[in-house]
């Protein structure tokens, strides 16, 4: 009784088994069947960073375009204010030819902020230029008959309307270099941009032209 009961049970324990369970047809069943599995988990991993990979990456994108259209706004206004300029000093010349010396600073700073490269050394033309330009208004102050030129009244609301557009897409702007930049800089979207190539922007510091604006002159 003590051997026939565990040889009994043994012996259910084979019927079990499958014929084959020795076999290599055995191991393809099921030993595949869990190496599947686990190469089915990998690729839904990589499947998942890449699908990350794209968004970032597309996210990055947009946030490129958006900074590079809004410089394009500002360049557009101050090609705008760079034409007003001179239109603006031929008419306080008309009134105040001997405020020579001001007049050379208004035209100096404008040319060199109209060659000036990188974003760094175009605000500081732009703040100089700026500058020169409430000198020249300062000027303005002392001639009443100037003041009430409808000439130069007109020149003055569009050059004050140029300026205002410039803050709001230097605002515009700036937001949007802040988003990259802080993206750019964050982990781990920083892998994709380092992977891609996409760099932290400078922001444009400025205080607060078509071509064909008219010519005046006295």
């Amino acid at each position: 009784m003590s051997l026939a009961r565990p040889r009994k049970f043994l012996g259910r324990a084979k019927e079990k088994l499958p014929a084959n369970a020795g076999s290599f047809a055995f191991y393809i069943k099921y030993g595949i069947k869990k190496d599947m599995t686990a190469l089915q988990i990998f690729i839904v991993i990589v499947a998942v960073f890449a699908f990350w990979v794209i968004l970032t990456y597309n996210r990055f994108v947009t946030l490129r375009m958006r900074t590079r259209e809004a410089f394009s706004d500002i360049d557009v206004q101050l090609k705008r204010r760079y034409d007003l300029i001179p239109n603006l000093v031929e008419t306080v010349k008309g009134y105040a030819q001997h405020e020579r010396g001001v007049f050379e600073k208004v035209t100096e700073a404008r040319t060199k902020a109209m060659g000036a490269q990188g974003m760094h050394e175009k605000a500081q033309a732009e703040n100089m230029l700026s500058q020169t330009l409430k000198s020249l208004f300062a000027v303005a102050e002392n001639y009443p008959d100037l003041k009430a030129s409808a000439n130069f009244l007109e020149l003055q609301r569009e050059l004050r309307d140029a300026e205002d557009k410039i803050q709001a897409s230097r605002r515009f702007y700036n937001t949007n270099v802040m988003a990259l930049n802080s993206k750019a800089e964050s982990f781990p979207a920083s892998f994709v941009a380092k992977l891609f190539g996409f760099k932290a922007q400078e922001f444009f510091e400025m205080e607060e032209g078509e071509r064909s604006a008219p010519k005046v002159s006295f």
